[in-house]
Parts: C-alpha cells; sequence; structure tokens
C-alpha cells in the first residue's frame, strides 16, 4: 500500500511539472503583434489571449486565456449574469463584422474569489471554466501570470486592451483596442482616490493626461507587460474615476501575482504559466520546475527503497 501510494504521488507531482512545462512553453508569445503605441486599433492575432465575454446583449467584459480550460477576468463582471447567459468569443477582432479566426465557448463554470468586496472592488477576480477545451492558434493563445512575489515598479510601461467605450459613457470600439499605460504606485494611486487602494490591488495610468485609459466594458481585461518575446498578465481591469477619462485618476487592476495558489487550486494538471518578474527583470518558475524534476526523481529511489525495505 505504501509503495502504490508513493507511486500514486510521485506521479502526481511529475503530471503537475509537466502541465506547467507544457504551459510555459507557449504562454504569452504574439508572433502577430505589432505594439501600436497609444489607444489605437490592434492588428488581428495582436493579443491572442483576449476574450470577448457576451451575454444576451452582447459584449460586456473582457478576459484572458490562461490556459485551454480557463479564463481569467474579474468578480464584478457576473454579478448580473447567470452561467447559461455567457458566451466568450476567442481570436476575436472586431465585434461586427468576419472574424474568420474566431471560436467561441460556453461556460461550464463561474468561481468568484471568496473574499470579493463588492463596494471596495478588493479581490475583484473570477475563474470561467470553458465547456470544452481550446485548441491553440497564432490567434488563440494563452498569456502569462504573473508570480506570487513579482514587482511592477512606478513608470514601467504596460498594455491594457478591450472593446470598451471610445470615451466615458461613449460608443463601444467595434476594433480591439489598445493603449500603453505606466505603472502608478499603489502611495500616489490611493492618494489620488484619497484611499481604499489596498496590496490586491496594482494602478496604470497617465495623470494628468485625459484620454487614455481604460473605460466601460474594458471591465476583466487585462493589463500586460511585455519581457523579452513573452507577455506577462500583471494585472485585472477593475475600476476607475466616474468618468474614465479623468485624468487624475489611473486606472485600477485586481494584482494577479496576489493569487497564484488561489488560482492553481483549480486547474488540475494543466496550470498557467506563472513567471516571476521584478524591475531587473523576469525569473520563470520554469527554474523551480526544473529543480523541483531533479528532486523528484532523486528522492523516489530512497522511498521506494525505504518502503520496500520496511
Amino acid at each position: 500500500m505504501k509503495f502504490n501510494t508513493a507511486l500514486s504521488i510521485a506521479g502526481t507531482i511529475l503530471l503537475n511539472i509537466a502541465g506547467s512545462l507544457c504551459q510555459l512553453d507557449v504562454c504569452g508569445r504574439a508572433p502577430l503583434n505589432t505594439k501600436i503605441v497609444g489607444g489605437e486599433d490592434a492588428t488581428a492575432g495582436s493579443w491572442p489571449w483576449q476574450v470577448s465575454i457576451h451575454g444576451p446583449y452582447g459584449h460586456f467584459c473582457g478576459g484572458s486565456l490562461i490556459n485551454k480550460d480557463w479564463v481569467l477576468s474579474a468578480a464584478h463582471c457576473f454579478k448580473n449574469y447567470a452561467m447559461s447567459d455567457i458566451v466568450m468569443y476567442f481570436g476575436r477582432w472586431r465585434q461586427s463584422g468576419s472574424n474568420p479566426n474566431e471560436t467561441y465557448r460556453t461556460a461550464s463554470r463561474i468561481i468568484n474569489h471568496p473574499n470579493y468586496d463588492t463596494p471596495k472592488f478588493d479581490n475583484d477576480i473570477a475563474l470561467v471554466q470553458l465547456s470544452t477545451s481550446l485548441n491553440f492558434s497564432d490567434y488563440i493563445k494563452p498569456v502569462c501570470l504573473s508570480a506570487a512575489g513579482s514587482v511592477f515598479a512606478g513608470g514601467a510601461e504596460s498594455w491594457v486592451t478591450g472593446w470598451g467605450t471610445l470615451q466615458s459613457e461613449g460608443q463601444a470600439a467595434n476594433i480591439l483596442q489598445q493603449v500603453m499605460l505606466p505603472i502608478v504606485n499603489n502611495s500616489d494611486c490611493n492618494n489620488a482616490y484619497g484611499g481604499g487602494i489596498t496590496s490586491n490591488m496594482i494602478c496604470a495610468g497617465f495623470l494628468n493626461v485625459e484620454g487614455k485609459s481604460s473605460c466601460q466594458g474594458d471591465s476583466g481585461g487585462p493589463l500586460v507587460r511585455r519581457n523579452d518575446s513573452r507577455w506577462i498578465q500583471s494585472g485585472i481591469v477593475s475600476f476607475g474615476a466616474k468618468r474614465c477619462d479623468d485624468p487624475k485618476y489611473p486606472s485600477v487592476f485586481a494584482r494577479v501575482s496576489r493569487y497564484q495558489d488561489w488560482i492553481k487550486s483549480y486547474m488540475g494538471s494543466n496550470p498557467p504559466g506563472f513567471v516571476e518578474f521584478n524591475s531587473s527583470g523576469f525569473r520563470s518558475s520554469l527554474n523551480f520546475l526544473l529543480l523541483s524534476i531533479s528532486l523528484t526523481f532523486s528522492f523516489i529511489p530512497f522511498t521506494f527503497s525505504l518502503y520496500l525495505s520496511s
């Protein structure tokens, strides 16, 4: 019995490691990305993890693909919708007209963070499980997620994407939009809002520059940062000022790195690719996984001999 248990545990460890290695190999790659600066149309396929989440009346929130079975979004997106209302589009570029590289899935499960605070938007994060798995392409790929301990210094260039309104209370975008926003440190962000910014949040925006921010309909979408050829998601669009184009207030996002354990607890053998980022570069969890493999293989024979001799 102990021998079989050891085999089962070792197999589970190796399965999880293999899934993580596979995810790190594919996540955050956007071969069609042209990275145009400043609130302009994105090109088709430039943000292949971007998800358009629809309800009975069309697009209402964004999300990001994190593996073949799960989407990451904001908890507040789902407060007025039943799971049967949800349809998610992948590989979409425009909301009307042809999207030849697109596919869609319904939701089989929606998980809001158990500590989501409605009035304060703290822990504004949700996971949506797809009805069936996706196949990846140049237009449909998962994003890497910032690992626990990641540091995004103030001023670091990041990107937010979505089909939200082009101005406060204005018309929603048809073509996927992208804008570069610098990180605003939490202290300055908290001062701008007069309090309420927690360590579970990350802020970005151009203070005193009008017209560059996330807006209505962008909620749930990703804030990403590029490092070499890999894109890492640091935030999930959560909230902003009453007028989203008010230059006194940065946009506020759920800080993805705070939720690594919570996200992984639902992923089973295919966890997302988590990458630790800091101001001097990034360190992939691949380094730790390779160490784990080495330790696992050196540990298994010792375990077997221990159990066989008892």
